[in-house]
């Protein structure tokens, strides 16, 4: 099993990048608080990996952090959250705040998450509260960012939130509600866009 790759990044999107380590190169999905961290196309990187075996795919699923790792790990534990949904509920929300709704059993704010209904949310909250007390969150940092939107910029980030299963309206509306600026960020275009879709 592949546990950690680092090479230069030929691709990078919202959810996955293609990682060339001498010569070869792997398609890595991964979330978006991954993917805020990481450099711009052409830098080195280190992702720990996480290889889910199917019938008819191998798929790499890379994380910044070895919590980052552990909290999808610990996500795909749970009946009917398989990798897609763990890495899109991380993409959702970062460990952070999620290790305090799970803590805090917070059900209304997993329900906001899309994919995941009341049962699931209850279902997460009752196999992992535990489990989370356990994971070392204090070196999480509290990210905030401002954005910047851009037509260019505005279209990938609707790209990026519909693949995570947002409503084109929704996601729109939510965009249409942020302050403009004169530089591009996608990823605090991505930040403020689900923090908004969040609430």
């Amino acid at each position: 099993m592949i546990a950690l790759l680092t090479g230069i990044i030929a691709h990078k999107s919202p959810d996955h990048i293609v990682l060339d380590v001498q010569g070869v190169g792997y398609r890595v999905q991964i979330p978006f608080s991954t993917y805020y961290d990481l450099p711009e196309e052409g830098g080195t990187a280190s992702l720990h990996i996480h290889t889910s075996v199917r019938e008819d795919a191998i798929l790499l699923y890379g994380f910044r952090t070895r919590l980052e790792k552990s909290f999808f790990q610990l996500l795909i534990s749970v009946s009917g959250i398989g990798p897609k949904l763990a890495r899109d509920i991380l993409s959702n929300i970062q460990p952070g705040p999620l290790a305090q709704a799970l803590a805090h059993s917070d059900l209304q704010k997993l329900a906001t998450i899309p994919g995941i209904g009341k049962k699931t949310a209850e279902r997460l909250v009752l196999e992992l509260k535990e489990k989370v007390g356990k994971l070392d969150i204090s070196t999480l940092p509290a990210t905030e960012a401002r954005i910047i939107p851009t037509e260019d910029v505005s279209e990938d980030v609707i790209s990026a939130l519909l693949n995570l299963g947002y409503k084109e309206p929704q996601v729109r509306k939510a965009l249409a509600g942020l302050d403009a600026g004169s530089d591009i960020s996608i990823e605090g275009l991505l930040k403020q866009a689900l923090k908004l879709l969040m609430k």
